[in-house]
């Protein structure tokens, strides 16, 4: 059976109630390759498990993730993705910088253009 890998997380007060909510960039534990991630947010009230209130990257996007960090109440993202799908799935070859801010009952995305790897 395939498992699942927790890559990166960030932790900080994203909805500004105080409690810090977790951001988990997750994706199949596969052998090799480069499998597409999912970044999610979780929170936990007092006593109860972890749970995901929103799910920011759907892995079904066929992106991964470089670099992740919340900070100033957003969650920040360099994410790796293809141009067409003839590009080699172990070799993305764009790569964008993405913004998420909770604005009134929902995470908003903000993103820069596709730029080119090197």
């Amino acid at each position: 059976a395939v498992g699942t890998t927790v890559a990166r997380h960030a932790t900080g007060d994203l909805d500004g109630d105080g409690r810090p909510e977790t951001v988990a960039v997750a994706h199949c534990d596969a052998g090799s390759g480069t499998p597409p991630a999912g970044v999610y947010v979780l929170t936990r009230t007092n006593g109860a498990a972890p749970r995901v209130v929103a799910t920011l990257v759907d892995p079904a996007d066929r992106t991964t993730v470089k670099e992740l960090d919340v900070r100033d109440g957003a969650v920040a993202a360099t994410l790796l993705g293809y141009s067409s799908p003839d590009v080699p799935r172990c070799c993305p070859d764009q790569e964008e910088q993405v913004s998420w801010r909770w604005q009134g009952n929902a995470f908003v995305r903000s993103a820069g253009d596709f730029a080119r790897s090197a």
